[in-house]
């Protein structure tokens, strides 16, 4: 993440537009994995992982630069409030509260509402409200299954009918499985799985309409190039997070902190990392934050679209050839 930022400040250090070093940082997880997706098999799983893994760190990361550093005014009333909150769901959770909808009306009415008015962006509560929502489930799987099999027998010997409606009988056992599926699913994938239709559906598309839009109707392209905006952001993205992420693979098998998975070749590391270049939604999010000027944003956009389509396509095609052997995907 560093990398991305440093370059950014190569080209704007000293001018109005220094605060959009934030910019280049993000990848776009969704974006990413769906260029990943369309190699298939041809990509080994550990590959995936590495890139979820980096992308998701790396959101996490502009999270919290976005609550550090592009935050006005702080009250410290409401920040309270909101941790405070957050302790009586830690408390929650230590004492085996399970229900999704104490969790999720707490988050959302509490901590969510109450980093909003401290000024402190509010995506840092979701962050935070993860933290100490339960990730265990009320029944471990070796119960779960053997309740399963046992209600699975049960609705075999239930006496059934010749017409398409269920006996009471069997309505009654599915509704059995169904409570026994919710206690065997962790509180925090059960609210994780309820909202991502509506996420994925509704809000994302929402964000994309009003923040993506950038009209070439008589745009100036000289503009674009008018300061060190446009070309920060795509060498940020394009150059800065392949080196940075290549750099820092190097590094930890140097040190010897880790080493790279089976099948992972340096061609593919510097595919994940033009990937990674992806910026688009997280990068587009802190456009909105740092820059009040529709001159500055429309820039900082088209660096962004620039450099996440090359990304994309560069990243498609080193994985592509480095992995052009492999049939089937390494478990």
């Amino acid at each position: 993440m560093l990398f991305p930022a440093v370059i950014y400040l190569i080209f704007n250090a000293a001018t109005p537009t220094t605060h959009g070093w934030g910019i280049p940082m993000a990848t776009d997880i969704a974006f990413a994995l769906a260029v990943l997706q369309l190699l298939g098999n041809r990509v080994p799983v550990s590959a995936k992982v590495f890139l979820t893994t980096l992308a998701i760190v790396d959101d996490l990361g502009s999270v919290v630069i976005i609550a550090l550093f592009y935050t006005t005014e702080i009250s410290f009333a409401s920040l309270a409030i909101g941790f405070v909150v957050l302790a009586v769901m830690l408390v929650g959770n230590r004492l085996g509260v399970k229900s999704v909808w104490f969790y999720g009306v707490l988050g959302i009415g509490g901590v969510w509402v109450a980093f909003l008015t401290s000024g402190i962006h509010a995506t840092i509560s979701a962050v935070l409200a993860a933290m100490v929502i339960p990730a265990d489930a009320r029944i471990p799987e070796a119960a779960f299954l053997a309740r399963i099999k046992k209600l699975t027998r049960q609705f075999e010997n239930a006496t059934s009918n010749d017409v398409r409606t269920l006996e009471p009988e069997q309505v009654e056992i599915l509704a059995r499985v169904q409570v026994e599926s919710a206690k065997a699913t962790p509180p925090l994938q059960r609210l994780e799985h309820g909202l991502h239709p509506f996420v994925a559906f509704v809000v994302m598309p929402i964000f994309a309409l009003a923040n993506a839009g950038v009209s070439f109707v008589d745009l100036d392209f000289g503009m674009l190039f008018s300061n060190g905006v446009a070309i920060g952001v795509m060498t940020g993205l394009l150059v800065g997070k392949p080196v940075g992420i290549v750099f820092a693979v190097w590094i930890c098998e140097r040190l010897g902190i880790g080493k790279r998975s089976r099948g992972i070749t340096w061609r593919s590391i510097i595919g994940l990392g033009f990937l990674a270049g992806i910026g688009f939604t997280m990068s587009m999010f802190v456009t909105m934050l740092a820059f009040t000027s529709p001159e500055h944003a429309i820039q900082s956009k088209i660096g962004i679209f620039a450099a996440s389509i090359m990304g994309g396509i560069v990243g498609y095609m080193c994985l592509r050839k480095s992995n052009r052997g492999i049939k089937k995907a390494p478990n």
